[in-house]
C-alpha cells in the first residue's frame, strides 16, 4: 500500500495524488466557500478547482482559467485582463476573494482593469453561483470566486517542502515560472512564493477586427492582436504559529504588471498591488461559541495609464476588508455560524479619463447561518444578512463631479434557505431560494465622463435605489461511481436591475478612434462624439441550465479511459425595453476524453459556442464556434522530487473564436492555434 507524505504542501498533495489514478477519482474535494459549517454537500451549485484539474485550465488571466467552468464565461479585454462573469452577471456582481476576504483593486470598474492575481499562484479556486451574498455582502448577487494561496499556512508544516512550475509557449508566447517553498517545525510554519510571466502581441486567425466592423479601406492589424504584450511578477512571504486548538498567521504579497490595452493602439497599464493579510481560528472553546474564525486584508492599490510615456491618468483604491465567524453549540438539531464583517475602500482617479470622482465606501454587515438535519436524507439551512454601506464622494474641485455633493447611504437586506435531500445512494437533489439586496456602487452612482475602454459616455445617478432580486434555482445530483454530475436550472428576477442603458445621445469625448467598439458605429467618433449611457435601474429576468457529468468509461491494462461533458445556456431579458441584455454567452457545450496509464496522461477537448443573436440593438452579433484541444503529461521521480512534464495545444484548427461576453468581441479575438510546453515539480 502507497502512504501519502505527511505535511506536504496542497500542491504537493495534489500532484502526489494525481501520480495515483485510482485514488485521485475516489477523492472528495470539499467546499470551503459559503459552507463554514463543513457540509459534505453544499446546498448552492459549487465548482473545486485544484491539482490536475486547476493545472489542464490554468491561464494567464482568472477569467480565462475559468472560462470552461459551467455557468462561467469571460469578459477578454486580451491577455492581460480577463474577470469571470458568471450566469450573465459581472463586474460588481461578482465577488473575487482571496482566502475568502477581497483585496480591493478596480477590476469591476472597468474591462480593461485586470485582476491583481496570476493563477499559477493559486492551489486552489472554488466557484459558488447565485447569490453567495449571505456571508460575503450583496455584491455576491450572481457568485463568488474563491482563490487560496497557502500564504498563511493553515495547518502545520513538518521539515522543508516546496513545489516550482516553468511554461513556455502558446498564442502569446508566454515564459512563466514560479516557485514556493514552505518550512515548519509542526508549530511555526514559513511559507515564500515567487512567480514572473512575459508574454507577447497575441497570435490571432485573421483581422483582429471582424467582418462586421473592418474597413476595406483600413482593415487593421492581421494575424497578431497590437498592443496585446504584458508582463506579470509577483512575490508573497508569510508565515503562522498552530497549536492544538488552533492558528494565527500574517502574510505580505506584492503584485506589479505592465500590459498594454488593445482597445488604445500605444496605451499601457502599469499595475502594483500591496496586500497585507492576517487569519486566525481558534477551536475546540468552552462557552456559547466552540470556534471562532477571523479574516483581514489590507491592500493598496494603484494603476496608471500611460501614453507615448506620458501619464494620462491614475487610478488608486487603498482599504481593508475584516470578517469574525463564529460558530455557536449546537442548539437541538440547530447548528450555525453567526458572523460580522467590516470593510472601507478609499478610490481616487486623477486625469484626463478620470470618469469617477474620489470617493470613500465603508460597509458594516452582520449574518448568520442555520441549518438543520431534518432527518438522515434531509438538510435544511437559513441564512440573513443586514448591510449598511454609506458612499461619500468628493470632487476635489472638479467641475465635472460637481453633482457629486453628498454621501449615500443604503440598508440592505438578504434571505436565503437551502435544502438537500439524498433521494437514495445514487440521487440528491439540491433547491435554494434567495432574496438579495446589492447596494450601488460609487461609478453607478457618480460616473460622469468618457470612459474609453467601453466607448461610451457614462453618466452615474446618485438618486439610484437598491438593487433587488429573487433567485432560485433546482439542481439534480448523481455519483454512481461510473457517472458523477449534475444538471440543474435557475432563475433571477430583478426588482431594480442597475444596468448601464444607451440614451440615444451623443457627447463629446476624447480624441481617440473608438469606432472598434461594440456601440453603434454609424456614430462620428472621428469628431470625438460617442453615445451616452445612463445608470439605470430596470426590471430585469436571468435563467438558464447548467449541467455536467464525468463518465468513467472503462479501465483495463491499456489504461483508464473518462469522458468528460459539460454545457451551459443562459438567457437575460431587459423587462423594460423588451430586449435582451448585453455580453450574454450562447449555448456551449464541452467534452474531454480523458486517459490515464500509470505515468502517462493525455486528454483531447472540444468546445462548441453557438451564434449569438440575442443582443440590444446597439451590439453586434457573434458567430458559432468549435475549437479543438490536446495535452499530454509523464511524470518521473528524481531522488525525493516528484516532476511533470506537460504539453498542452489549444484552437488546435485555428478557429476565429469571438466571446459574446466580451465588450471587444468585435476587436480582440480570443487565440489562435497555441502550443504551450511546461515542467512542474515538488519536493
Amino acid at each position: 500500500m502507497r502512504h501519502m507524505p505527511l505535511h506536504l504542501s496542497p500542491l504537493a498533495v495534489a500532484l502526489w495524488l494525481a501520480s495515483s489514478p485510482s485514488q485521485a477519482v475516489e477523492l472528495q474535494p470539499q467546499v470551503i466557500t459559503a459552507n463554514p459549517l463543513g457540509n459534505a454537500q453544499l446546498a448552492a451549485p459549487s465548482t473545486v478547482l485544484e491539482g490536475d484539474a486547476l493545472l489542464q485550465q490554468q491561464q494567464g488571466s482568472l477569467g480565462e482559467t475559468l472560462n470552461k467552468q459551467p455557468g462561467v464565461a469571460s469578459t477578454w479585454f486580451g491577455p492581460g485582463a480577463s474577470r469571470p462573469v458568471i450566469r450573465g452577471l459581472d463586474g460588481d456582481r461578482i465577488r473575487i476573494l482571496r482566502n475568502g476576504v477581497g483585496a480591493l483593486d478596480a477590476s469591476s470598474l472597468s474591462y480593461d482593469h485586470a485582476v491583481p492575481l496570476d493563477p499559477v499562484t493559486v492551489e486552489r479556486v472554488e466557484i459558488v453561483r447565485g447569490p453567495a451574498a449571505l456571508l460575503y455582502g450583496g455584491n455576491a448577487i450572481g457568485g463568488v470566486v474563491n482563490t487560496f494561496d497557502n500564504r498563511i499556512p493553515d495547518s502545520p508544516i513538518e521539515g522543508i517542502h516546496g513545489a516550482g512550475e516553468l511554461r513556455y509557449g502558446g498564442a502569446d508566447t508566454t515564459r512563466s515560472s514560479a516557485g514556493k517553498l514552505e518550512a515548519g517545525n509542526g508549530a511555526f510554519a514559513l511559507h515564500l512564493d515567487a512567480n514572473s510571466r512575459q508574454f507577447n502581441d497575441l497570435r490571432i486567425p485573421g483581422y483582429a477586427r471582424s467582418s462586421k466592423v473592418r474597413d476595406a479601406d483600413e482593415p487593421g492589424g492581421k494575424h497578431r492582436l497590437e498592443n496585446s504584450d504584458g508582463r506579470q511578477d509577483g512575490g508573497a512571504i508569510g508565515g503562522a504559529y498552530h497549536w492544538d486548538h488552533g492558528y494565527a498567521g500574517l502574510s505580505y504579497s506584492r503584485y506589479d504588471s505592465n500590459y498594454g490595452s488593445v482597445a488604445e493602439p500605444g496605451v499601457r497599464l502599469d499595475m502594483q498591488q500591496d496586500h497585507y493579510g492576517f487569519a486566525s481560528e481558534l477551536r475546540d472553546l468552552d462557552g456559547p461559541f466552540s470556534s471562532v474564525k477571523i479574516d483581514a486584508g489590507y491592500t493598496d492599490y494603484q494603476h496608471r495609464e500611460i501614453e507615448s510615456g506620458e501619464v494620462h491618468t491614475t487610478f488608486k483604491n487603498k482599504g481593508y476588508e475584516a470578517r469574525i465567524e463564529a460558530r455557536h453549540q449546537p442548539l437541538g438539531p440547530v447548528e450555525g455560524v453567526i458572523g460580522a464583517q467590516v470593510s472601507r475602500n478609499e478610490f481616487s482617479a486623477l486625469g484626463e479619463e478620470a470618469f469617477v470622482p474620489h470617493t470613500d465606501t465603508d460597509s458594516l454587515a452582520l449574518f448568520l447561518l442555520e441549518q438543520w438535519q431534518a432527518t438522515e436524507r434531509l438538510n435544511l439551512s437559513l441564512g440573513a444578512r443586514l448591510e449598511h454601506t454609506r458612499v461619500d464622494p468628493d470632487a476635489k474641485g472638479n467641475a465635472t463631479f460637481a453633482g457629486a455633493d453628498s454621501a449615500s447611504s443604503f440598508n440592505a437586506f438578504s434571505l436565503s434557505s437551502g435544502a438537500v435531500y439524498q433521494l437514495d445512494p445514487v440521487w440528491s437533489l439540491a433547491a435554494n431560494l434567495g432574496y438579495t439586496e446589492r447596494a450601488p456602487t460609487f461609478y453607478e452612482l457618480y460616473a460622469n465622463g468618457a470612459h474609453v475602454a467601453t466607448g461610451a459616455y457614462e453618466i452615474g445617478d446618485p438618486n439610484l435605489n437598491k438593487e433587488k432580486a429573487i433567485s432560485t434555482d433546482l439542481a439534480l445530483r448523481f455519483d454512481n461511481g461510473t457517472h458523477k454530475g449534475s444538471v440543474g436550472v435557475f432563475y433571477s428576477h430583478f426588482r431594480n436591475y442597475i444596468g448601464l442603458i444607451g440614451t440615444g445621445n451623443l457627447r463629446e469625448g476624447h480624441d481617440h478612434d473608438h469606432d472598434d467598439h461594440d456601440h453603434d458605429h454609424d456614430h462620428d467618433h472621428e469628431h470625438g462624439d460617442i453615445p451616452e449611457y445612463a445608470y439605470q435601474g430596470v426590471r430585469a429576468r436571468f435563467y438558464g441550465i447548467e449541467a455536467q457529468d464525468r463518465w468513467q468509461l472503462l479501465e483495463n491494462r491499456y489504461g483508464s479511459f473518462a469522458l468528460e461533458l459539460s454545457g451551459d445556456y443562459t438567457r437575460a431579458k431587459n423587462l423594460d425595453s423588451g430586449e435582451p441584455l448585453p455580453r450574454i454567452a450562447p449555448l456551449r457545450l464541452n467534452s474531454g476524453l480523458v486517459w490515464t496509464l500509470d505515468r502517462w496522461q493525455a486528454r483531447v477537448d472540444v468546445q462548441h459556442a453557438a451564434s449569438q443573436h440575442r443582443k440590444p440593438a446597439n451590439e453586434t452579433s457573434t458567430d458559432g464556434y468549435t475549437t479543438l484541444g490536446a495535452s499530454v503529461g509523464y511524470r518521473f521521480d528524481i531522488g525525493h522530487s516528484e516532476w511533470l512534464a506537460f504539453v498542452r495545444g489549444e484552437n488546435l484548427t485555428d478557429q476565429t473564436v469571438r466571446y459574446a461576453s466580451s465588450i471587444l468581441r468585435d476587436i480582440a479575438p480570443a487565440p489562435g492555434r497555441s502550443v504551450q510546453v511546461g515542467l512542474r515539480t515538488s519536493f
